[in-house]
Parts: C-alpha cells; sequence; structure tokens
C-alpha cells in the first residue's frame, strides 16, 4: 500500500493585493511560520474570505454562508479542506463533509474552499508535495539583534529547503508584505488565474 502525501495544516496569514495586476492574494502559513503558500484569487472569493476573518455581519448570508448553512441543514459538518495538488498552473481542492457515517469529498476551487473553511473552522491542510511544487518558504535573513534594520529585517522569499527557517512570519506587517509582493509575479508559484 502507497503512503498518503503528507498534509501540513495552514492557516490564513492575509489577504493582500498583487501590486502588479492588483488581484487579491490569499497568503496560507504553516504553525511554524517556516512556510507559506500565496494563492491568486477572485475579488469576491476575498470579500468573502475578509469579511469573515473581520467578522462582518450581512443583512442576508452570502454564497459561502449559504452553503455552511445548507451543510448543517443537511447534517454534514465540514471535516477539513485539502488543497491536494497543483495541476497545468491550478491548485486543486476538496472540501471533506461527513454526513452520518459517510465522508463526503467535494471539488472545489481553494479560494472557495477556505472561504467556508473560516466560517466552519474546519483545518485547511496543504499536501507537502504542493509546497514542494510552489517552491515558496518564507526565512528570515540572518540580521542580528541590534544592528541597524534588524526591526523591520529581514523577511524574503526564497526556494524552499532553505536552511535558515527561524523567521516569526505573524511578525510581517502589511507594509513589508507590500514590499514583499512587489518584487513578485503569479509565474514564480506556477500559478495563473
Amino acid at each position: 500500500m502507497a503512503d498518503l502525501p503528507k498534509e501540513i495544516e495552514m492557516f490564513v496569514a492575509g489577504l493582500v493585493l498583487d501590486p502588479t495586476s492588483n488581484a487579491p492574494i490569499v497568503v496560507l502559513k504553516d504553525a511554524q511560520g517556516e512556510r507559506c503558500l500565496p494563492i491568486w484569487i477572485g475579488l469576491a472569493e476575498a470579500t468573502a474570505i475578509a469579511s469573515e476573518l473581520k467578522k462582518v455581519e450581512m443583512s442576508r448570508p452570502m454564497t459561502h454562508d449559504l452553503l455552511k448553512n445548507v451543510i448543517h441543514e443537511l447534517g454534514g459538518r465540514v471535516v477539513k479542506i485539502l488543497i491536494t495538488s497543483l495541476v497545468e498552473n491550478t491548485f486543486i481542492a476538496n472540501i471533506e463533509i461527513v454526513v452520518g457515517d459517510m465522508v463526503r469529498v467535494v471539488d472545489s476551487r481553494p479560494s472557495d474552499a477556505i472561504a467556508l473553511s473560516v466560517r466552519t473552522n474546519a483545518p485547511i491542510m496543504v499536501n507537502e508535495d504542493v509546497l514542494k511544487q510552489a517552491q515558496v518558504t518564507l526565512v528570515g535573513l540572518n540580521t542580528a539583534e541590534g544592528e541597524e534594520g534588524a526591526e523591520d529585517a529581514g523577511m524574503k522569499l526564497a526556494e524552499a529547503g532553505s536552511e535558515s527557517s527561524d523567521s516569526n512570519f505573524a511578525a510581517i506587517d502589511k507594509d513589508k508584505w507590500a514590499e514583499i509582493l512587489a518584487d513578485m509575479d503569479p509565474e514564480d508559484f506556477k500559478y495563473k488565474m
């Protein structure tokens, strides 16, 4: 029996705009803050994710709220979402739903799956192979404490497998992300919208 791919739990680190195309990007990070996965998404999905993260109350259910409500009313529970692969520059995701004693797997765009996961508190999982394919790791620059510029320091994106993994992903502010993203291109991640 072949080994199942290793799944890494990731969290929504934030939403940013690609400075070149103004397309929204959802940035996922692992618990240690060593690896990140930026995914270019649509404006509607970015709005759906942001509104839930900010706990914005809508007068009527939006699409992802409706989906959550339908799953709940049918006796289901979202167990997890899983970004399974990167095929021809497109991320593929599944939503795993338990209904009774049956697990149902539903094909989804990652952006819709993420919007649902933040509403249901379901974990966001990414196959480790997807992270390797995307070849993106957040690493800290080796800036000694107390040196000039250490406080705004040193974050950069580098290829997977880098030796340095001592960064604190959560410490990156929005201005720093804008600076990082200004030097990136969707082609860097082998993904297109």
